[in-house]
């Protein structure tokens, strides 16, 4: 499989002054957290909206009927974010195990929402059927070029404010985040993926040799609920020779309850994932090395951090 091309550098500039230069927190010496849960609509997602929408208003190809996108729910409040931000109309498909604190944020931020099928890939066959229908620009959550060069500003960003890492931890669900920050720091930083043991999309893929179908379940499966590693993904990740972690979730659990307890940072599940690999053992670091944990999402119920 062909690398895919991604210009992260060029994203960075468009997306400017649109999504937020989230903050970097030094956790313990050496040891960074890059807060995406500060992001606008509490994640990384934004990042490739953005990109994705800004690129089409570029080319003149943003539509009348705006924006449309399939979530398990970041994705579906970040493309809610952007067509407010933007001033067009955005329809949202959320799986029925969609988080209603997800559901209830769409909502707000003014999107059309149907949620449908029980899994993420049957409302992103409902939410292609509908974009046939109307036109709307489809804003893929993790497997088009400007949604994945999007989200790899984050890695930019974290090179930046650290002054440099040796390694980053990344959570993957479809892979737009993994493949973007591995394509953004190539050459100056490792990525390491960190995956729920129950949703091991780009694990399997990497044994296999390409994308493969997985169950998916779990505490994460409402923003990692992907059942196959994007393409784009796939190709620069196994290019680069990406890592894959599995941790179970109970190491996640528990990681969500140590960053809240620590550094009273909120963060759903998904978002805790690539810390739980700290955590429990699964990645530990060579003496001196710095490492950098993308924290990516916080959109979750506060009453159960504790």
């Amino acid at each position: 499989m062909s690398v895919p091309i991604v210009d992260v550098e060029r994203a960075a500039e468009r997306i400017a002054g649109y999504a937020r230069r989230t903050p970097v927190m030094e956790m313990s010496p050496g040891l960074f957290l890059k807060l995406e849960t500060l992001q606008h609509s509490g994640s990384f997602k934004v990042r490739g909206g953005f990109n994705r929408a800004l690129a089409a208003r570029e080319a003149g190809e943003l539509p009348e009927a705006g924006l449309i996108a399939a979530s398990g729910g970041n994705h579906g409040l970040a493309v809610a974010h952007v067509a407010r931000a933007l001033g067009v109309r955005a329809e949202i498909f959320v799986p029925t195990v969609a988080s209603p604190v997800k559901v209830a944020g769409l909502r707000a931020l003014g999107a059309e929402v149907t949620q449908t099928g029980a899994i993420y890939a049957e409302a992103y066959e409902a939410s292609v059927k509908r974009a046939a229908e109307t036109g709307a620009l489809e804003v893929h959550a993790y497997d088009q070029a400007d949604v994945v060069a999007g989200q790899g500003t984050t890695g930019l960003e974290v090179l930046e404010q650290t002054g440099g890492v040796d390694t980053i931890l990344v959570a993957v669900g479809g892979g737009g985040l993994i493949g973007g920050i591995t394509a953004a720091v190539a050459g100056r930083a490792r990525v390491v993926a960190v995956e729920p043991e129950l949703i091991p999309t780009l694990n399997r893929a990497l044994a296999a040799g390409g994308p493969v179908r997985v169950e998916v379940s779990g505490v994460g499966a409402d923003a990692l609920g992907a059942s196959r590693i994007g393409r784009i993904a796939y190709g620069i990740t196994s290019a680069a020779g990406v890592r894959s972690l599995l941790v179970p979730d109970e190491a996640v659990i528990e990681a969500r309850r140590e960053l809240w307890r620590s550094c009273r940072v909120a963060t759903e599940h998904a978002g805790a994932a690539a810390f739980a690999a700290l955590h429990c053992g699964a990645y530990v670091p060579a003496p001196g090395e710095r490492v950098a944990v993308i924290v990516c999402g916080a959109n979750t119920d506060p009453s159960t951090l504790a």
